[in-house]
């Protein structure tokens, strides 16, 4: 198990209650809006990408591809990342899913 996975795992076995309402949380939001789960992937991935979360940023690709994006489109979104948080930032992304999707 990865270091991702397994801290995940840690705080799910540690502390249920918690990771009950982080998961009750985060489907409120997704049921909240109109954009379908495969959209709002999409958006997750660029957010990650912008903040420079690359541990999020590899769950978020994941999740991206489990919802239903391509390749392609998970690399367009991080090119987007470029005009809003900068270049660096987007190289760091791109990097990161070609590690995670060769």
């Amino acid at each position: 198990m990865d270091t991702r996975t397994g801290n995940r795992e840690y705080f799910k076995r540690e502390h249920p209650e918690a990771w009950a309402a982080y998961e009750a949380f985060g489907k409120a939001l997704h049921e909240a809006g109109p954009l379908s789960p495969r959209d709002a992937a999409l958006v997750k991935v660029a957010v990650a990408a912008a903040s420079q979360y690359d541990y999020a940023l590899r769950s978020h690709i994941e999740r991206a591809v489990e919802a239903g994006c391509t390749r392609a489109e998970l690399e367009h979104a991080v090119m987007l990342v470029a005009t809003t948080a900068g270049f660096p930032r987007m190289m760091s992304a791109l990097m990161i899913l070609r590690d995670e999707l060769p």
